[in-house]
């Protein structure tokens, strides 16, 4: 039996019509196929879901809604981060009333806490909560970073379960993999270094490549867990290109365009995220015809915000 949290987790994208609210048709239907797909853990209300653009009763409902889907065949950790303790122990408390599973809650960003600040802030929304907690360490987004020192101490509240390590420091990662207990899980932020720290000694990947190619994801990583190197590797190679033309401008701006040239959403953002350059969308176009993914005749350049 798959240990809960590991595997591959999806960092759903939110879609929105044209006018900019919730397309809850959408993020219903994009659940179900990540699920049918066989992934492990459905990750709404990320960065990759424009959630600083969300507002409250819209992070609820995006919630309830992948919920829905998920019942029974996938895990939900809902996103719940931010530099203000007392509102991140507010959105816990309403991410479990809308059906989820555990947390997944971000660094404080721009206010750049002390490791004591870290630990603290960490601690108290444990404490206020039953639902397990995975933090996320993406100092490049945040201007915090998580030492390997103060993640083991974070190992030791009950319910602060693992990392989420989207660093891209491989000596810090294989640190925090040798240093902290057996049972702490270590997942990737990042698609393009999943293998490396799966041989470390980690558990997955919280993806955003997935959203595009949920099965194939869900196939590279089981097959390492499986010992199946090479079909490992093999998948590693194939989806390089998607995982780095995903962040060939900020995300979640090309994984978006991406799926709406698929016919999967409408190609609409929430400001200040808009709509990847032409020249960059040209690029990730070419990745999917590449790949052999479907993509809407007559996919034209452009986009709106």
């Amino acid at each position: 039996m798959r240990r809960p949290f590991t595997g591959v987790g999806t960092a759903l994208i939110t879609p929105f019509k044209a006018d900019g609210s919730l397309d809850e048709p959408a993020i219903s239907r994009l659940a179900r196929r990540q699920v049918a797909a066989g992934v492990h853990v459905l990750v709404p209300c990320g960065t990759t879901g424009e959630t600083p653009t969300l507002s409250m009763d819209e992070r609820r409902r995006v919630i309830e809604l992948v919920a829905v889907e998920a019942q029974g065949r996938a895990l939900v950790l809902a996103g719940a981060g931010g530099y203000d303790t007392r509102d991140v122990i507010h959105m816990a408390a309403m991410t479990k009333a809308a059906g989820a599973d555990g947390i997944l809650s971000v660094t404080p960003y721009y206010n750049k806490p002390t490791p004591e600040g870290l630990y603290q802030h960490y601690k108290a929304i444990a404490e206020s909560t039953d639902l397990p907690i995975i933090v996320y360490n993406v100092p490049g987004r945040t201007g915090c970073n998580i030492d390997p020192a103060t993640l083991v101490r974070l190992a030791g509240i009950p319910n602060i379960i693992g990392v989420k390590e989207a660093s891209g420091n491989i000596s810090q990662i294989a640190e925090i993999c040798h240093s902290v207990p057996s049972d702490f899980i270590v997942m990737s932020g990042d698609d393009a270094i999943t293998l490396p720290l799966m041989a470390l000694g980690g558990h997955g990947i919280i993806s955003v490549a997935s959203n595009i190619v949920p099965a194939e994801m869900a196939q590279m990583v089981e097959a390492f867990e499986h010992g199946v190197l090479s079909d490992a590797r093999h998948w590693h190679n194939k989806l390089l290109p998607l995982m780095q033309v995903n962040f060939v401008e900020s995300n979640p701006g090309p994984v978006k365009f991406a799926m709406a040239a698929m016919g999967l959403c409408e190609q609409t953002f929430r400001l200040p995220v808009v709509a990847p350059r032409p020249a960059s969308q040209e690029k990730i176009l070419g990745v999917l015809r590449d790949l052999g993914l479907p993509v809407v005749a007559g996919s034209a350049v452009g986009g709106r915000a």
